[in-house]
């Protein structure tokens, strides 16, 4: 059986840079082992596999060791493959998921827009070790699905160094740390899930279902400039719109083929 395969770089307008995610367009669902062995086999962060439902579409989402409940980046790249390649006449896609509801990706401009739903993230206790594991002082912690660790500055973002060994054994699903931006950019953030297969995700845009309510609190502002401080980096253009985010970025084709199994 032959697949076609995109790897697309996204939330960035230029190659190698931004996440990269492998896109799997499918005829059918294949076996839940095969699609995992696929992404693992890829080796990157996420690997988006859809499906015809309709008029719109079905997406599942897997790390090299996990399926996830949603992924942002990925449905940012699967978006960019329907739109360059498969319906270059549409201008807006429904994703349909399995936990996470419809999600949609619309051409706006000069990037791609998704519509998510928003994650608030209240006051909780750090499991015991996350805190060591990733090394700073914290102001404060939160958590949504995932935990919510939050700076003072940008540069202590930039400068972490976690164990991720020991980031693996917390009880936690991921961990997103971030602090307040600079020079007209209005929060930064790393992620790392190094339990999930994602020992640090290039940019998270699943992170920013959290991250926007937060900032747009703590900011007072519904419109959000975001970066992402991993090596690759990533830019996220946001806004709060009440139980939902828009989460919005560039996104780049590095390579086209098949998957032969």
């Amino acid at each position: 059986m032959r697949l076609p395969i995109y790897q697309v770089d996204a939330f960035t307008d230029r190659l190698f840079s931004g996440n990269p995610a492998a896109i799997c367009p499918l005829e059918a669902w294949l076996p839940d082992a095969a699609m995992q062995a696929i992404a693992a086999e890829n080796n990157l962060s996420e690997t988006a596999f859809f499906v015809r439902d309709g008029a719109d579409y079905a997406v599942r989402w897997f790390t090299p060791t996990v399926e996830v409940d949603l992924c942002g980046h990925a449905t940012l790249a699967a978006g960019h493959v329907i739109f360059h390649f498969l319906e270059p006449q549409r201008e807006s896609v429904r994703f349909h998921t399995l936990k996470a509801g419809t999600l949609v990706v619309t051409r706006r401009a000069d990037i791609l827009v998704m519509d998510f739903p928003s994650r608030h993230a209240g006051p909780a206790p750090a499991p015991p070790g996350l805190l060591l594991a990733l090394g700073g002082a914290s102001r404060e912690v939160l958590r949504a699905r995932d935990y919510l660790i939050v700076y003072d500055r940008a540069a202590e973002i930039a400068a972490l160094d976690p164990d991720l060994a020991a980031l693996a054994k917390v009880d936690c699903f991921a961990a997103i740390v971030t602090a307040p931006g600079e020079d007209g950019i209005d929060f930064v953030s790393r992620f790392f899930a190094p339990a999930q297969g994602v020992p640090e995700d290039p940019v998270t845009g699943s992170a920013h279902c959290t991250l926007v309510p937060y900032w747009a609190k703590r900011l007072g502002k519904t419109d959000l400039e975001a970066r992402q401080l991993s090596r690759r980096g990533g830019a996220l253009r946001c806004a709060l719109n009440g139980d939902r985010v828009s989460i919005g970025g560039h996104a780049v084709v590095y390579l086209q083929g098949h998957v032969s199994i």
